[in-house]
């Protein structure tokens, strides 16, 4: 049975009318089955939801994930911003990003992702400024200040070590957030930062130059992420933001990966494929601000669903050229698999049907099943589950 999100109104009382559109909201939601079934609490990550108070002439509720490691803390905590899709802001999903969650969690940070004002469940409407950028992403910024200040309050959050991330729209409001060199916010990290708006007369260098006007206003250092096949970005527009904020003061350093292999390089950040390019450029990052950048706990994204057979034995987990039937296209999924998040299995059938599945609880009956999509006999069993073979001879 699912568990259903345990939303508790963190901070300062609601006001009723607040809280009538909050609840008129999700209302509409189900009404409209947008959205489709609530996601379930990922218990592996400690995941809650709260509604985080944003101050004003009526407080709002930024409807807020939060992931905790392993301990009472204080731990470091990052606040991870997210983009925009098209459409009604009020439709979109809440932001999770558990992959990268679970990365830091593993080096002992709580991760906070809040949805901004007029976002998802988040109270109030969307600030868009028109086509003054600059002053969308400091709006934006309003929404991070109040969760940095909530952080203050919970004894969980070390408020002395704060990181504040961004993805696409996510980027700019870190960027924006920057300006205010809030105390304890350490670095700032932008992956693939940046508003498009194709219906605003020479809107790329308008986004350049309001990049330029917050890395004026900046003291703390930060970390970018662009590729080259990013489908809202050139190449020369991506380097003349970074270009504006470095000359005007902002330090900032740029990693431009090229080519991203697995897609779109907009999605980079939140793609399993996207890990090797900024997990390791972040780790530098957090070391040489004096934060913890190696793993102390191992987190499993999500659990099996029933118990993992036993190791046999029968190979070494990490070399392809053993797998048993199977061609080279099974032994070329086999090094994937590999690289792949747990829980994961990989399932083999006499005749050479090969399937794999990765990062889901229900693995193992998963690529079982796909495996027999492509097995006469039905006959497929399991070859290797997460780490280990439990193939018998």
């Amino acid at each position: 049975m699912m568990n259903a999100p345990i939303v508790r109104f963190a901070g300062r009382a609601f006001v009723p009318r607040q809280v009538a559109r909050l609840l008129g909201a999700a209302a509409l939601l189900a009404a409209l089955g947008v959205g489709g079934a609530v996601a379930q609490l990922n218990a592996n990550l400690r995941e809650e939801v709260v509604m985080v108070p944003k101050p004003g002439l009526f407080t709002l509720g930024l409807e807020t994930t939060v992931f905790k490691p392993p301990g009472d803390g204080p731990f470091p905590a990052v606040i991870i911003n997210h983009g925009k899709a098209s459409g009604d802001s009020r439709f979109q999903a809440r932001a999770r990003f558990q992959g990268p969650a679970r990365e830091l969690l593993a080096r002992g940070y709580a991760v906070v992702l809040p949805m901004r004002q007029g976002f998802s469940k988040s109270g109030g409407a969307y600030v868009g400024g028109g086509c003054n950028v600059e002053s969308n992403g400091r709006a934006q910024a309003d929404d991070v200040q109040a969760v940095a200040d909530w952080l203050r309050t919970q004894p969980w959050a070390d408020a002395q070590r704060m990181l504040v991330f961004g993805q696409s729209h996510g980027g700019l409001t870190t960027l924006a957030f920057g300006t205010r060199n809030t105390p304890g916010v350490l670095g700032l990290v932008n992956f693939a930062g940046g508003l498009r708006q194709e219906n605003c007369p020479g809107w790329e260098q308008t986004l350049a130059r309001a990049l330029g006007s917050y890395g004026a206003e900046t003291r703390i250092p930060s970390l970018w992420f662009y590729g080259d096949n990013d489908s809202y970005w050139q190449p020369w527009l991506y380097r003349e933001m970074h270009a504006k904020y470095v000359e005007a003061g902002g330090k900032a350093r740029l990693v431009a990966f090229g080519e991203f292999a697995a897609g779109d390089a907009h999605g980079m950040f939140g793609a399993h494929r996207g890990l090797a390019i900024w997990l390791p450029e972040v780790g530098a990052f957090l070391g040489e601000l004096g934060l913890p950048n190696k793993p102390i706990h191992d987190i499993r994204l999500a659990s099996h669903e029933a118990p993992v057979p036993e190791a046999t034995g029968f190979a070494p987990a990490d070399d392809p050229d053993v797998l048993p039937h199977v061609r080279q296209g099974g032994r070329d999924g086999y090094r994937k698999y590999l690289e792949g998040q747990a829980p994961k299995a990989f399932a083999i059938g006499p005749t050479g049907a090969w399937a794999y599945i990765t990062g889901r609880g229900n693995a193992m009956s998963a690529a079982l099943e796909r495996c027999n999509r492509h097995a006469a006999a039905q006959d497929c069993r399991l070859y290797a589950v997460d780490e280990q073979v439990v193939w018998v001879k």
